[in-house]
């Protein structure tokens, strides 16, 4: 461990954490935050980067687009489910004593002020900003007319062959709008249908009809041109509306104003009905783009008129419409970054990050089972390469010592070499059986293909287990050797996907402990048969034991500070929900242990408060980077238990998912994680600190040492120092006696 946090834990040890007595009688407001409320909070937080001009601008343009693309995952599944609830009349409570009806009434002024601050955001701050680098997103109506001239080119020559106007008459219905498709209305004016062609005027040629188009999704939401060392990005369906008059000849065109509808996603799936699953889910996804609509977008100025054509087609409620000032559906600003030169504008983005080679491996990987069966070995991703997990799968699909490999996916990319590996080894002759999880939200699909190829390769596939998701992270190597069969695992925090690998944080595992691979033997025997093992020797699984564990060490902090003792529990979550675990968090925080939580998103845990939290502190870290590795610390009057798992504190990952949570048990891999949540424990630029009214606030960073936790991890990643983790270097994570910053 680097001599600096040596230091800043050592530093941590001065005044005795303060024990105090619990509230006897406080209602679920007092103890408890909304879900819904704490995810629009996280969401705010992603927003504040892109507000914080201390970021490079085109990174800023990126968490807008990711503030938005958030939003509308929320509102087509959760928002749609509070809604289905509304609909069955559901009366319980939630979990801060909120009915569905205030959950939703709380969401849509939230909702509504966090948009507004999204196009403030946008409309007076980015396009400024960009504006003054000579790269200008811009209306139609902002151009030269030489400029206009080359967008009617591109809408002659590309737009207008795509195009499909509908229009809506008697004989011809409104049309399905599938979700979150922008959607252009146009009323019109004027002689031009079949019937009429070739007639006088008559009385109904002055009569207002309607129309309706979809913007093409198969081309880019922007057309670029360059004009010497300026750039223009052109929304397509400002180039559109210039146009109008191409699509609809002999009609004047009176009003037109894009619209957009998000639709229910959540899959309703009766699995023990479903004598198919993988049909049953291929018949969701299809339905996804049919169901009931929750919100509709429009842009601000639309005419009244038009809008309430739209409204009436639509069957939506007044109190669903959002009226935006600007663009609809901001996501497509992440095409930008991507649509601009490197090298011209790298100012703009952050340093290129390419991650380090994994400090406990030997950089070439040769025979990565030598080096696995020499010790266990920690990869921090994305600051140290996904290349040992690849080469992991790959190495075991060529190796002819290789028996069998066992694997769970959840989420791959769509290219996926892990995928390409088991392909191989199944045309090897190997046996390969592969959990995947088709419920795997908005990677049902991507999956269905996986699985099915798998299949056809010739590999045991299993589409996840009723009534449950499969969510842990783990692979099986089966080898001959010559001492006999040996089992090599991989566990992990996080997908087995190459991609996200670069830009999520997640830790690895690699192991070839007897004890652990007689548990996943017997993990993989449960995914496939009957066999549920009465004894775990080091994984610990969801649903069957991994909640009460974490209440039994819970527990063993709370009774170690009752008498006296220092004791802390550290953890590192992307949600805290659960109930019961978070009354245990108040229960032993009242008794004494000082807690530190590091949570990515929802939160509805109060930290703070005089006689229930007073010793629990709350933070959330945003950055280049999204935080996903779960890490759990246990003082444990010095002997220190540290894990690793897929799970979050949340009821559907304890109660209603397989999840893995596993020990770190060799000293050089516990000195990592431990170096990990001691530098993301001193993050002063990029840790949010949850308030006692659910908001959150950045640091006063007067008189404090500048630290992004992030930027630090790169940096130690990249120093790649071998010796910097030997056992002897390892000092306690001792327990801060203190609940002050």
């Amino acid at each position: 461990m680097a001599a600096g946090a040596k230091k800043n834990i050592k530093k941590q040890s001065v005044t005795k954490t303060k024990k105090t007595s619990s509230k006897k009688s406080a209602s679920p407001s007092d103890k408890f935050f909304n879900r819904e409320l704490s995810w629009l909070e996280f969401n705010d937080r992603v927003l504040h980067e892109a507000r914080d001009t201390k970021n490079p601008l085109l990174e800023r343009l990126n968490f807008l687009a990711i503030t938005a693309s958030n939003l509308d995952e929320f509102y087509i599944v959760r928002v749609a489910s509070l809604r289905d609830m509304a609909s069955m009349d559901f009366t319980q409570k939630d979990i801060a004593g909120m009915t569905v009806e205030e959950q939703l009434i709380a969401i849509d002024a939230k909702t509504r002020e966090s948009m507004s601050l999204m196009y403030s955001t946008f409309n007076r701050s980015l396009v400024p900003a960009l504006r003054q680098e000579k790269v200008n997103i811009c209306d139609y109506s902002e151009l030269t007319d030489e400029l206009q001239d080359l967008c009617d080119d591109y809408f002659e020559a590309v737009l207008y062959p795509i195009l499909t106007p509908m229009a809506v008459d008697a004989s011809r219905p409104f049309p399905l709008i599938y979700n979150r498709m922008l959607n252009m209305c146009v009323a019109l004016e004027g002689a031009g249908s079949l019937v009429s062609a070739g007639k006088g005027k008559d009385e109904s040629d002055s009569e207002i009809s309607y129309a309706t188009l979809q913007i093409p999704n198969v081309v880019p939401r922007l057309y670029k041109m360059t004009v010497g060392d300026e750039v223009f990005f052109v929304p397509i369906e400002q180039i559109i509306k210039a146009n109008l008059d191409m699509l609809f000849l002999n009609k004047k065109v009176i009003a037109s104003g894009c619209y957009r509808v998000m639709r229910n996603a959540d899959l309703d799936i009766d699995e023990d009905e479903a004598e198919d699953l993988l049909k049953e889910i291929e018949e969701q996804v299809r339905k996804r783009r049919f169901g009931s609509i929750i919100r509709l977008e429009v842009e601000e100025d639309t005419d009244p008129e038009l809008l309430e054509f739209i409204v009436t087609e639509l069957k939506i409620r007044r109190e669903d419409i959002f009226c935006v000032s600007g663009p609809i559906d901001l996501t497509f600003l992440s095409k930008v970054n991507s649509a601009l030169d490197k090298e011209t504008y790298k100012s703009l983005r952050y340093p290129e990050h390419v991650p380090a080679a994994p400090s406990m491996f030997d950089e070439s990987l040769d025979n990565i089972f030598d080096q696995i069966r020499e010790k266990d070995r920690i990869v921090h991703h994305p600051y140290e390469s996904f290349d040992p997990v690849l080469e992991f799968v790959r190495q075991a699909a060529t190796d002819p010592n290789v028996l069998a490999i066992k694997q769970t996916l959840y989420r791959v990319s769509a290219r996926s070499p892990i995928i390409a590996s088991l392909l191989e080894a199944a045309r090897n002759g190997k046996q390969v059986m592969v959990l995947v999880e088709l419920k795997a939200r908005f990677d049902e699909e991507n999956n269905i293909n996986w699985a099915k190829k798998l299949e056809n390769a010739g590999c045991h596939v299993i589409y996840g287990l009723v009534g449950l998701k499969t969510h842990s992270k783990i692979t099986l190597v089966v080898r001959r050797e010559e001492d006999g069969i040996r089992r090599y695992l991989h566990l992990g925090t996080g997908n087995y996907n190459d991609i996200t690998a670069k830009i999520y944080t997640d830790i690895g595992l690699f192991t070839a402990s007897e004890s652990f691979g007689e548990d996943a033997s017997e993990f993989f025997n449960m995914l496939s048969g009957y066999s549920i093992p009465s004894t775990w020797r080091r994984l610990i699984p969801a649903p069957i034991k991994l909640k009460d564990y974490f209440i039994k060490k819970i527990r063993r902090e709370a009774d170690i500070a009752s008498s006296g003792k220092p004791a802390r529990i550290v953890a590192k979550i992307n949600s805290l929900v659960d109930g019961t675990i978070i009354e245990e968090l108040y229960k032993a925080s009242c008794a004494g242990v000082q807690i530190d939580l590091i949570v990515r998103g929802i939160c509805c845990l109060k930290a703070g408060l005089p006689g229930l939290s007073d010793n629990i502190t709350v933070r959330s870290i945003t950055g280049r980077f999204l935080e996903h590795s779960r890490i759990f610390y246990f003082y444990n009057e010095g002997h220190e238990d540290i894990f690793l798992a897929s799970a979050d504190w949340m009821p559907r990952n304890l109660d209603r998912r397989v999840e893995l949570m596993f020990p770190v048990e060799d000293p050089d891999c516990r000195a990592r994680v431990i170096e990990i949540l001691d530098v993301e424990l001193n993050d002063t630029i990029r840790a949010h600190y949850l308030s006692e009214d659910g908001t959150y606030h950045k640091l006063d960073l007067r008189g404090k040492t500048k630290l992004d936790s992030q930027e630090k991890l790169i940096s130690l990643a990249s120093e790649a120092v071998a010796d910097r983790y030997l056992p002897n270097e390892v000092t306690a994570f001792e327990p801060a006696t203190s609940a002050e910053e």
